[in-house]
Parts: structure tokens; C-alpha cells; sequence
């Protein structure tokens, strides 16, 4: 199968004009005329991921997250971006992203499922369909029933498979883990930019990652809990989710999720 027919059906799933501005999305590297019969799906298009791709006699690699952001000026093995693309190049693998596309598309209904919220609603809109839904970034809703805080937490470890978590927690009571939360705001990846909106739709607590020491306790100062999961302890659904989208849209060729695995340790 050609490379453009397997980019059809990305596009189809997640199009490209629904990205921010900011991002970099579709092929980045490649021929739209290269036969694919092997695809590789990743969170990340590291040196690592590029290596178990080839070993793995992948065709085309896919990857949530762009490895290349910024314009580059050389293509060299004295840039690491540079060295990932020869890379690429040196196996004949294409290179695609679905970054902030997928969010706007995916991501967050995907959390939303894990969480079970229901009355959902878009946390921070950017557009609309051609069937005039309202999408966007994160999701608010309620949980499936009225629970703890602390209890919140424990969900939020076992749905999302992650083992520690930061919990920001509202000042004012004297045991805060306690409090009962129904509306949650959840958002993967990085959620500062949300958590405006998640005080405005009145979430008791939002679900995110790269929440920073000020963020935090400014949210909780306000009265909203945050959870903050980890931006790949949250976005590693986009690799089970596209493994088996592919698998079932393109049951012709072979599709191999790379296995979850954290990039950083806690000691």
C-alpha cells in the first residue's frame, strides 16, 4: 500500500487543519509513494523508538508528538534532530505526526472514556465540524458518581496505569484529600493552559500533566484540585488507541505499538 493511502486514512481520523497553528503535523519524512507494509506507533520519535521501528521492519513510523518543531537549517549528524532524520532516511522510513490534530479529535474523548465522565463538554473550544460539533482541547464533565478526592486519585492511577501522581489540593480543609468532587476537566499532556477554563466550567478538580509549582497552588488557592498524572502518564493511550484504529481500517498490513514505557525515573 502506498504511503498516501495509509496518510488518507490518518487524515480522515484526525485532518491536519484542525492542528494549532504552532504545531507541525502529517508527513514530516518521506515519499507519499513509498509502499508501506509495516507501521511502528509511538508517543515520541526518539533515537530509541527509531531503532525498535527498524528492527522491527517498520515502513512508516507514527508518533503523537512531532519530532521536528522548529524549521531546521541543516540536516547533519552534528544535530540530534538532524541524526533522527538521516536516520530515517538511512532504514527508508517514512515519518508521520498527529499532534494537536489528534487532540482536538481524540485525545481527551479517549481520557474522558477511561474516567467514565458523562455530560461531557468541550474544556477549551477551537473550532467546529463540518456537522457543526464544537471540538477543541480537554473535556469537562461529571464523574460516574460523586467521590472523594483521594478516591479521585486512585482512579486516575488505575484508568491511566500510572504508579505516582502530584495532587495539588484546595487550602482550607482540614483534610483536603476528602473532599467529595463530581465535575472534572480533563486534559492530556500539558494542561496550564486550561486551567482557566476548568475554573470557569466550575471542575472540582482538573486531570492533566506539566502542571508547575505556581499553577498549582494558584488553582488550589481557588478552590480546584489538580491531579497532575504526567504528560506521557496520560497521552500513552494515543498508542493502543492508533495500533488498533489501524489494525482495523487496514487489516492488510502489519501494525506494531511500541510497548509504554516512562521516560524519566522517580528516585
Amino acid at each position: 500500500m502506498k504511503c498516501s493511502a495509509v496518510t488518507e486514512v490518518l487524515q480522515k481520523q484526525s485532518p491536519e487543519e484542525y492542528a494549532c497553528d504552532w504545531d507541525n503535523v502529517g508527513l514530516l519524512v518521506g515519499s507519499r509513494e513509498k509502499e508501506v507494509r509495516c507501521i511502528y506507533v509511538a508517543l515520541d520519535a526518539t533515537d530509541e523508538t527509531i531503532r525498535e521501528a527498524a528492527e522491527a521492519g517498520a515502513d512508516l513510523l507514527l508518533t503523537h508528538h512531532p519530532m521536528i518543531f522548529k524549521g531546521l537549517k541543516k540536516v547533519s549528524e552534528q544535530d540530534f534532530i538532524g541524526r533522527r532524520v538521516i536516520k530515517l532516511i538511512r532504514h527508508d522510513m517514512a515519518y508521520y505526526a498527529m499532534h494537536t490534530n489528534f487532540d482536538v479529535l481524540g485525545m481527551a474523548d479517549l481520557a474522558a472514556e477511561r474516567l467514565g465522565l458523562v455530560h461531557r463538554a468541550v474544556l477549551q473550544p477551537s473550532g467546529k465540524l463540518a456537522a457543526a460539533k464544537i471540538v477543541g482541547i480537554g473535556k469537562v464533565g461529571d464523574l460516574p458518581d460523586k467521590m472523594s478526592l483521594e478516591e479521585c486519585v486512585r482512579t486516575v492511577k488505575h484508568v491511566f496505569s500510572v504508579d505516582t501522581v502530584k495532587v495539588f489540593v484546595p487550602s482550607g480543609p482540614e483534610e483536603p484529600l476528602r473532599v467529595p468532587v463530581l465535575r472534572a476537566a480533563v486534559c492530556p499532556g500539558s494542561g496550564k493552559s486550561v486551567i482557566e477554563d476548568a475554573l470557569k466550567a466550575k471542575a472540582q478538580v482538573l486531570i492533566t500533566g506539566d502542571i508547575d509549582h505556581h499553577e498549582g497552588i494558584d488553582a488550589a488557592a481557588r478552590g480546584m484540585a489538580v491531579i497532575d498524572a504526567g504528560h506521557y502518564g496520560l497521552e500513552k493511550l494515543f498508542i493502543p488507541y492508533m495500533t488498533e484504529f489501524l489494525k482495523e481500517k487496514l487489516p492488510e498490513l502489519e501494525v506494531i505499538g511500541q510497548q509504554p514505557k516512562q521516560p524519566f525515573l522517580y528516585l
